[in-house]
């Protein structure tokens, strides 16, 4: 089971997304890394001697043994890196997790936008975003947002409300519903959208978990959307990774009266797009979705390449799923060098990713 390796490997003492990633690269796939040399290790950045001798040591095997009999009996699974579905968009940021915990349909490529803002919103705010994200639902833009109390909820209600798909980002283990009122709309998100997280099972929604939290959000995203945030909240952090993601920042415009509304009102100040009704967010999105009134153009946004009879053949088994090189290579029977130089060109040309250990999906 590939899963133990992946889980074994993130769970090695030192070994962060950033390293984790490097590993990968260089070897691969986890189990190739974690049954290394000491001397093949060494000469990947960040594997000080104190992390060789944490892999050699093995302690991670209990942990990652215990996490695969946990995880078969969560009703979860685990979405890595050279999974189909893991997200594209993760890639964009510095640090994507290598893995994801995930309950219910993620889909690798989606236009979505992320709406956060106060736990304890007021009812004015609480009603502009069930509006917002029922509205966006119904134009086809999942909505992302973090399960917390107040706007958090609202905007997934409201997602669900406009029948669209809704994608909730834990800042706990996945078996853990926090807050607990909201039992039953863990379960109407991961039926009809999902839930992730990339902590491990069991973590608790401890404070320092939801800036990593809300990474994730913004990666997920095209945009975010603040509403009702105070000074210096979470959700003024998921707009600062929004910005340093090259994603939209959106701010819904608050009383100047309470306080709940200074940080966001602060983003338009900054220059965060001022929103009072859907159009706003949607005239900004990329292929963005026709709005009411209009028509939609006769032909998709989509990006066309001048492709090769052979490069087209690659390209359309990318299409399926990503792949390995190796596997590139056995299936259209090229060689290696023939397989390594049309990938550079179908990369040059946009038409594809490298992901990492050698591995590439079509761009998207």
């Amino acid at each position: 089971m590939e899963e133990f390796y992946w889980l074994g490997l993130k769970a090695v003492p030192g070994i962060g997304n950033v390293t984790f990633r490097r590993l990968l690269e260089r070897f691969d796939a986890p189990r190739a890394a974690l049954s290394a040399s000491p001397s093949e290790l060494a000469g990947v950045r960040g594997m000080t001697p104190a992390v060789v001798g944490a892999i050699r040591e093995g302690s991670w095997k209990r942990f990652a043994d215990e996490e695969c009999r946990r995880l078969a009996g969560s009703g979860a699974r685990l979405v890595t890196f050279v999974s189909a579905d893991y997200p594209k968009s993760l890639f964009e940021i510095p640090d994507p997790p290598p893995f994801l915990y995930v309950r219910g349909e993620l889909r690798s490529s989606e236009l979505a936008v992320a709406i956060v803002g106060s736990r304890r919103a007021t009812s004015a705010g609480l009603m502009a975003t069930g509006r917002l994200a029922e509205a966006l639902a119904g134009h086809g833009v999942a909505v992302i947002s973090g399960m917390a109390r107040g706007i958090d909820t609202a905007a997934h209600k409201g997602a669900l409300q406009g029948g669209g798909r809704t994608v909730g980002v834990l800042g706990c283990g996945i078996d853990k519903v926090y807050p607990p009122e909201n039992r039953e709309l863990f379960e109407a998100v991961s039926e009809t959208g999902c839930l992730v997280s990339e902590f491990s099972l069991g973590t608790l929604p401890l404070a320092e978990n939801f800036p990593r939290r809300n990474r994730i959000i913004s990666g997920l995203s095209r945009g975010v959307l603040v509403v009702e945030a105070a000074e210096n909240s979470g959700s003024l952090i998921t707009a600062q990774y929004a910005l340093e993601h090259g994603r939209d920042v959106f701010a819904v415009p608050g009383n100047i009266s309470f306080a709940a509304c200074r940080g966001s009102n602060r983003l338009i100040k900054q220059g965060a797009k001022l929103v009072d009704c859907v159009e706003d967010i949607l005239e900004e999105l990329p292929g963005r979705p026709a709005l009411d009134g209009e028509r939609a153009p006769e032909q998709a946004v989509a990006r066309t390449f001048s492709l090769t009879p052979r490069e087209a053949a690659v390209y359309e088994l990318l299409a399926r799923s990503p792949l390995h090189i190796d596997d590139i290579i056995a299936q259209t029977e090229l060689t290696a060098g023939e397989v390594s130089s049309m990938l550079l060109h179908l990369e040059l040309k946009g038409a594809i990713t490298p992901l990492p250990g050698k591995h590439f999906a079509v761009a998207g």
